[in-house]
């Protein structure tokens, strides 16, 4: 199928920024892995850098996110209980990203260093290794153990935005890797198996405007002939630049689309059901029901945001490059709605 808009797919290693820190215009396009070296430098205080990781089973979901952006770094976890809708989130404030260790490829070593809540999410040649330890969370312990699968040419989402030659931004979406591992929060532990549980990175590095607006979208689901499914979808933020974070994996594998996607939801209830589709075909038509919404605000003086994420099920109709149209049903991901100056 022909794209609707044409967006660079890049195929060899490169820079993002040049020599002074601003955009390198050879960088801007797409790739099916990491190729882009993000050499960020100046642009004080407009970095960003993060690493959010989710890890999504049947029953419960986990997050950790270790992020710079530059003037504060905010390493935060939480954690869903589906069935009990038991909640807990901790988030710490470290001015001028104190122990916030983020490298500039995809494929490297995150680290945070504090007693209150020591992060690592650590390459190996078959995945990510992904630790947390958090002695108070919520007046419990939580210690977290996870590994991440990455199956040999699995393809992602690497995508860089160029809102102008000052500011942009690479982010890397990745979806569909098996994960196993094991949660403990004081007596309870959680054993996350395998074969239905997969996790999700969401990387940024960038230079970005002070104030922005973004819908995300993310689920990864094995269907019932044992195939897997994921999809990313964005907009908001990467309007009217001619590239886009829309892509959908099958079995390993990506479908680029190369059109805006619709989110259509109710800003006075975010819990009615949200209808997301492709703008111009038919490649993308989903209803998310949530079933569960993670209100989180920050209010730094520097920095506020407030984000809506809706946890909840996918389904509908999704048309991959190759093959026929896939029915998902019931395909537990999230939608959300952030508005953030920072």
């Amino acid at each position: 199928m022909p794209l609707l808009f044409p967006e660079p797919e890049l195929t060899e290693p490169i820079q993002l920024c040049d020599s002074h820190g601003n955009l390198n215009p050879q960088a801007v396009g797409w790739s099916r892995q990491p190729l882009h070296d993000c050499n960020l430098k100046g642009h004080w205080p407009r970095k960003k850098r993060w690493n959010y990781w989710a890890i999504v089973s049947p029953t419960h979901l986990f997050s950790v996110t270790l992020s710079n952006v530059d003037y504060m770094g905010l390493p935060f976890i939480y954690f869903l209980d589906f069935k009990t809708q038991t909640f807990a989130e901790k988030t710490l404030l470290k001015p001028f990203g104190a122990g916030c260790q983020l490298p500039p490829q995809v494929h490297g070593d995150v680290t945070y260093s504090d007693s209150a809540m020591p992060i690592a999410m650590r390459t190996t040649e078959q995945g990510t290794h992904l630790t947390v330890a958090c002695p108070d969370f919520e007046g419990r312990p939580l210690n977290a153990d996870f590994f991440i699968h990455r199956p040999a040419g699995h393809e992602t989402l690497n995508v860089v935005i160029p809102w102008s030659q000052k500011r942009f931004q690479f982010t890397s979406k990745q979806n569909t890797l098996p994960t196993q591992g094991t949660l403990t929060w004081g007596d309870e532990e959680v054993t996350f198996d395998p074969q239905n549980t997969f996790a999700c990175l969401d990387l940024g590095r960038g230079i970005w405007p002070f104030t922005c607006f973004w819908n995300w979208s993310s689920f990864s689901t094995r269907l019932p002939d044992g195939r897997t499914v994921g999809v990313n979808l964005g907009a908001g933020w990467t309007d009217g630049t001619g590239m886009n974070e829309n892509a959908l994996c099958m079995d390993g594998r990506l479908t680029k689309l190369s059109e805006d996607v619709i989110f259509k939801y109710d800003t006075t209830d975010y819990m009615a059901p949200w209808h997301l589709h492709t703008a111009v075909t038919d490649r993308v038509n989903l209803t998310f029901t949530p079933f569960y919404e993670r209100v989180a605000k920050t209010d730094a003086l520097v920095i506020t945001s407030e984000v809506h994420q809706m946890i909840g099920r996918f389904s509908g109709a999704l048309k991959p490059d190759q093959g026929e149209p896939v029915r998902v049903a019931e395909a537990i991901g999230w939608a959300e709605d952030h508005h953030a100056r920072w």
